[in-house]
């Protein structure tokens, strides 16, 4: 069996696995030449290129979330801190957890609406009995009763869409909570080794629509400290947010970043065309500001994948993946119209479209997976998934597949259920160091990409002058910036010529092999319209023909045991690809899809520990993936 299977004729030997093995890291024959007369001894002095892919969620809620403490969530940040450094932890159900491996980096991202209003409730804070409202509420929560729960969670929610909740947009309440939140994050900083990354979400939900932003701060106690969190109760335009981001930045010298999530619930809010607060067309100026504070979306979650929708796109049959499209967080009615502004693929295809006609692009994002997990729990693994809220870790509980999640996803015909929760996302990132500056860096060059949850490595060069021979360079990585751009980033005109590129993906050490290797091009036409194509450039243990892989991989899944096999598949994926229906003249985007061979479903594997079964049309099995960021190509 070859262990490497390119897209061209090249034929590689057993060290190509070595080589994978240290996808993009330095060596020996890295080096740069020796300085005539001189002699050096260190080879990597001058190397500064990004080295080291590390794993970590942008978005986790701990029980200082209103609706995560308030509902059955009792650890906070310092325990969610641990539990991504490797430690083991009881969960808030009582069960002991651990991850397979540790994160490499974590942000904490707490509803800045009401920050550590459930905590305060249940260790008797003075501070919430003052008033009628929180002697209720900290009746409910000290009730501890899951009927309690949602009547706790109703009182607040009802109280934020009134106005009349006395917490949610309180900065002087919510100072003390944003300390704790920070002095956790500094404690757990371990600079080198792990990344406690400090932030928060504005949840803005104007009509139950999702506009949700978390931000990422690149500094510590010293900037974060200056302002408590932006409430999206005190304003629901993204624009305030920006200022509020702008206004820290010269007030602090710090630097920020914001990213949007699910689209898919924003009935078509996410990626509009017009301004929020005024209904006016989106013009150069919104364009440079969501650009310059939006430089990624975080494409995967819990709550949906994000990436592209079957009737958007429907020529891919791979586009139908963990579809959430029924519902906004109200009752609000989902219409096909709403899709194109919902989805992560269609808004960069009207990116370019933005970018000829405002010469700005306002949906120039790089794409990234997270969490949103509300259990403090970043368990990402279909086997040692902890669910989306707390009630519904695992358990021997039938009822878990049949809850509604949080009773907030619309009317009862468009609820979605809980076993439709996806055990998504992880956002990786090229960097040199495992520090907050190289991490938040890296973001803000969208030098990242997004897994579904599985650790697949992805790495992806762009340029004019790459062969199918430089793939099993030793040098892959420092030729590659040396002679192209990475994700991410623009790639130059090039006198006419196809954009070539070169793509190295290696499985999840702990995973399942690789099926295929795809590059996703989106262009703008002459007229203003704009269109797609998924290439196939690699594929696993079958031939490649005429850009598409020659058959399905196939499907080792055993529903009763829970388990596949890696026979089928191939752990290492190579690929050298020449746009053939390039045009000079129009404005591009790729980027890279990878996917592994099927494998089982967290639902499977609970029904194989619990006994209970699957309710109809719940899948058996799953197809992980990951989206690296685009390279874009503007003509000159």
């Amino acid at each position: 069996m070859k262990i490497c299977r390119p897209s061209t004729n090249v034929t590689f030997s057993l060290a190509c696995m070595a080589l994978f093995a240290i996808a993009g890291s330095a060596n020996a024959q890295d080096a740069p030449p020796p300085i005539p007369g001189e002699r050096a001894y260190s080879p990597y002095l001058q190397r500064d290129y990004p080295n080291r892919v590390l794993f970590g969620d942008t978005h986790l809620h701990t029980s200082y979330s209103p609706d995560a403490g308030m509902i059955g969530n009792n650890l906070g940040p310092e325990e969610a801190f641990r539990f991504a450094k490797g430690e083991t932890v009881t969960s808030s159900m009582g069960v002991p957890v651990r991850l397979v491996r540790p994160l490499d980096w974590l942000v904490i991202s707490d509803h800045a609406e009401g920050l550590g209003v459930a905590p305060m409730l249940k260790r008797d804070d003075p501070a919430v009995l003052d008033t009628e409202f929180g002697r209720t509420l900290h009746g409910y929560v000290q009730d501890g009763s899951a009927e309690a729960a949602g009547a706790a969670w109703n009182l607040w929610a009802g109280s934020r869409f009134e106005g009349t909740n006395p917490y949610s947009n309180n900065p002087d309440f919510s100072r003390g909570p944003w300390e704790e939140t920070i002095d956790a994050a500094d404690a757990a900083n371990e600079p080198g080794l792990f990344s406690a990354i400090i932030g928060f979400e504005w949840s803005s939900t104007p009509n139950g629509n999702n506009m949700h932003r978390v931000v990422v701060y690149r500094d510590g106690k010293d900037v974060a400290n200056a302002r408590v969190p932006l409430s999206a109760d005190n304003g629901v335009n993204p624009e305030d947010l920006w200022d509020w981001m702008a206004a820290l930045e010269a007030e602090t010298g710090g630097r920020v970043l914001a990213i949007p999530h699910n689209g898919n619930l924003s009935n078509g809010l996410m990626f509009d065309d017009t301004r929020y607060a005024s209904d006016e067309p989106i013009d150069t100026d919104y364009a440079e500001r969501r650009a310059r504070f939006e430089p990624l979306y975080e494409v995967t979650q819990m709550k949906g994948d994000g990436e592209a929708h079957p009737m958007l796109s429907p020529d891919d049959p791979f586009a139908d993946f963990e579809t959430w499209d029924s519902a906004n967080f109200g009752d609000g009615v989902k219409t096909p119209e709403m899709l194109p502004k919902e989805y992560a693929r269609p808004a960069l295809r009207r990116g370019l479209a933005y970018q000829a006609d405002l010469g700005v692009n306002p949906f120039k994002f790089g794409m990234i997976g997270s969490t949103d997990a509300h259990t403090s729990l970043a368990t990402t693994r279909e086997d040692n998934f902890f669910g989306k809220v707390a009630q519904l870790e695992p358990t021997a509980d039938p009822v878990r597949f049949e809850e509604i999640i949080a009773g907030r996803l619309g009317a009862p015909e468009n609820a979605i259920a809980a076993w439709q929760t996806s055990a998504s996302g992880l956002a990786a990132v090229w960097a040199r160091e495992n520090t907050r500056g190289a991490i938040f860096d890296a973001m803000m060059r969208r030098e990242v990409y997004a897994t579904t949850g599985t650790r697949i490595r992805v790495r992806v060069f762009a340029g004019y002058n790459f062969e199918a021979s430089d793939l099993p360079r030793s040098d892959f990585a420092a030729y590659g910036y040396e002679n192209g751009v990475p994700m991410g980033a623009d790639l130059p005109a090039g006198e006419g010529r196809a954009p070539r590129f070169l793509v190295r993906a290696l499985r999840d050490p702990d995973g399942a092999n690789l099926d295929r290797v795809q590059i996703v091009k989106g262009w703008l036409n002459a007229d203003g319209t704009t269109a797609e194509r998924v290439y196939d450039i690699a594929c696993g243990g079958r031939e490649l023909l005429d850009d598409a892989c020659d058959g399905v991989v196939g499907n080792t899944v055993d529903a009763e045991e829970a388990s596949f096999t890696n026979a089928i598949g191939q752990a290492i994926l190579a690929g050298h690809w020449e746009d053939p229906d390039f045009d000079p003249s129009q404005s591009a985007f790729y980027y890279v899809r990878v996917l592994e061979i099927p494998t089982p479903r967290w639902t499977t594997f609970d029904r194989k520990v619990f006994g209970a079964e699957l309710p109809e049309g719940a899948p058996v099995s799953i197809q992980e993936r990951a989206y690296t960021s685009p390279i874009w190509y503007t003509p000159r």
